[in-house]
């Protein structure tokens, strides 16, 4: 399959954003074949890039969330860079930026001054709290978006307090939000000829994931139950983490009556089944999984419908079988591997390699219309900083 096959081919994308939630939205976008220009500070540029472990001069995850992309860095703060971006963004159909409101419109390069030059650019800007409301300018990290949202106060236990989340879910939220903020504001351009302004809050985003678990309150203006002890969050024994007896875990959710009723006949306790929700036979389940190593359950559980599963670390994801067999892995043109991005198009070809800060710089100047002495120049009064192509090394 040829890349302008993809879906996006053909698609340009200005992505100013750095660290997690842009990159994130603008690696999908990448991978389903749009042009992703990152356009980055001359001096440093995503503070992604230094973060460690690295491989090579380049950051592991600014890999991950950069290949496919190519790199443009111009100094925003010079009229000079500013004009450059406006010429950009002239061809441009969408841009991502992740500063905090305001930033952009001080910088010149704000919504209405874009549209005036690009009627249909769709514009996405993705902050912590949104363009609106009291705290339209704090800083937040998603720990904090989480809180607000409502999402932190549902885990852990009853008795301990709530529960850091092992993944950024407001970040990748915030991207998921935006990506299909912007599909669908490209299909709306087909009608209307005209872009439009996105407005992607982290913590709105985090929020309308409780759209289930508060549908209940809301309805009935009954007050949620407590932390960790509605169905889903560990209230019910048949829907939790046990310990095996190597101390590793099941994850046990036979939720459904004929779920559980499968669970049942394979531990060999039929006489359990009418006890699915009877607290009494919490500390006799746990018993009786902590009496085989986590291996030995996964071999009583395959092949059923108890809805049990091993909680695999880390490490031991990639190997597992359902990942290997879905081809979890993609590697880049430069050797490198990470995670697919879960829209896939299982017959593209392999995404490149994360561009060096600036690696593109010359080559999109040179397809504004400058020639190599101006863009020479440029480089000259640090207006832009132009790298040759490099390698992250395996």
């Amino acid at each position: 399959m040829e890349h302008e096959t993809r879906p996006l081919s053909g698609l340009k994308v200005l992505d100013l954003s750095r660290l997690l939630p842009g990159p994130y939205a603008s690696l999908v976008l990448a991978d389903l074949g749009a042009d992703v220009l990152k356009i980055e500070a001359p001096e440093g540029g995503d503070y992604l890039r230094w973060m460690p472990p690295l491989t090579g001069k380049v950051s592991w995850a600014f890999f991950a969330l950069n290949a496919g992309k190519r790199s443009i860095a111009i100094d925003l703060k010079a009229p000079e860079g500013r004009d450059l971006v406006l010429r950009l963004a002239a061809d441009a159909d969408v841009l991502i930026e992740g500063f905090r409101p305001g930033v952009m419109d001080r910088l010149g390069l704000s919504y209405d001054a874009l549209v005036a030059i690009n009627p249909r650019l769709v514009y996405c800007a993705i902050t912590g709290f949104g363009q609106t409301g009291p705290y339209r300018d704090a800083p937040g990290h998603d720990l904090d978006y989480l809180a607000l949202a409502g999402v932190l106060g549902l885990g852990g236990p009853t008795d301990r307090p709530p529960q850091v989340l092992p993944i950024q879910v407001a970040d990748i939220g915030g991207s998921l939000w935006a990506l299909v903020a912007i599909l669908a504001a490209l299909q709306a351009r087909h009608t209307t000829g005209r872009g439009r302004f996105l407005d992607v809050s982290m913590t709105d985003g985090a929020t309308g994931f409780l759209t289930a678990a508060l549908a209940s309150h809301l309805g009935g203006n009954t007050k949620p139950p407590p932390r960790g002890a509605d169905t889903l969050t560990g209230g019910q024994l048949c829907y939790g983490v046990y310990e095996t007896a190597d101390h590793k875990y099941l994850a046990v959710a036979p939720l459904e009556p004929k779920f559980w009723a499968a669970f049942c006949a394979k531990v060999g306790h039929p006489e359990w089944l009418k006890r699915q929700f009877d607290p009494s036979l919490r500390n006799e389940l746990e018993a009786l999984l902590k009496s085989k190593t986590r291996s030995e359950w996964e071999g009583v559980f395959h092949d059923s419908e108890a809805c049990v599963e091993p909680v695999l670390a880390p490490d031991e994801v990639l190997s597992h079988p359902l990942h290997v067999a879905r081809k979890l892995l993609t590697t880049s043109t430069d050797g490198l591997s990470r995670i697919r991005t879960p829209v896939r198009h299982v017959d593209a070809p392999p995404s490149g390699p994360a561009p060096g800060l600036g690696e593109h710089t010359r080559e999109a100047l040179i397809a504004l219309g400058l020639t190599d002495a101006e863009v020479d120049a440029l480089i000259a009064r640090r207006i832009v900083k132009a790298t040759p192509p490099t390698k992250a090394t395996p």
